[in-house]
């Protein structure tokens, strides 16, 4: 009895036995069907280029986009960094001649300073006030960027001279006298010298 039991198995181990033989089958040949040795040659060949050009043209097209982006980035901060650049620029141009106008309505307080001087007696009091309060404000305009132009004895510039008339004892090209003196505002000029010039 122990004997039939042993040899001759059950209806469900024999389903079992059957359907693990068929799954064994079934992988079996799924596997030759991706086995280059079992498929033609030529076929897999051709398959293959085909996939890989197209892989390839992926990547160049891929590495193309990422090449424009990056070039994009880069005009985008190049842009940005030179309209900072400008903006700080005109902020700091604006600061250096915001008192340009003003500095010019002072330049008459100091002709008229100047000539004061000039025509004072030197016996008159009044006349060391007028140039005490004289050197306060050139002290005062130089802080603030104004300097003064005089070019006496100096070659003539048309840049910051302005000739008027004819220095007949000057050397040529030569400021023999200076008229009115000129003013720079933080290198630029204000106000060029009156002058008057050798021939």
């Amino acid at each position: 009895m122990s004997e039939q039991n042993t040899n001759h198995e059950s209806p469900e181990q024999n389903v079992a036995h059957d359907n693990i033989e068929h799954s064994d089958s079934i992988l079996e040949e799924t596997m030759k069907e991706f086995d280059p040795q079992h498929n033609s040659g030529e076929e897999m060949t051709i398959e293959n280029e085909i996939d890989l050009d197209t892989f390839k043209a992926r990547i160049a097209e891929l590495e193309g986009e990422v090449k424009e982006a990056k070039e994009g980035t880069a005009r985008a901060n190049a842009e940005a960094y030179d309209a900072q650049k400008r903006m700080e620029q005109e902020a700091d141009k604006s600061k250096k001649f915001a008192l340009q106008k003003f500095a010019r309505e002072l330049l008459e307080i100091v002709d008229n300073l100047e000539r004061a001087i000039e025509n004072a007696d030197a016996n008159d009091p009044v006349a060391e006030g007028v140039q005490l309060t004289h050197k306060a404000l050139l002290a005062v305009l130089h802080k603030n960027g104004i300097e003064v132009v005089d070019p006496q004895g100096e070659k003539f510039n048309a840049d910051l001279h302005e000739a008027v008339d004819i220095d007949a004892e000057a050397e040529a090209d030569t400021v023999g006298t200076v008229l009115q003196k000129g003013y720079s505002l933080n290198g630029r000029l204000l106000r060029p010298a009156m002058v008057r010039v050798g021939q």
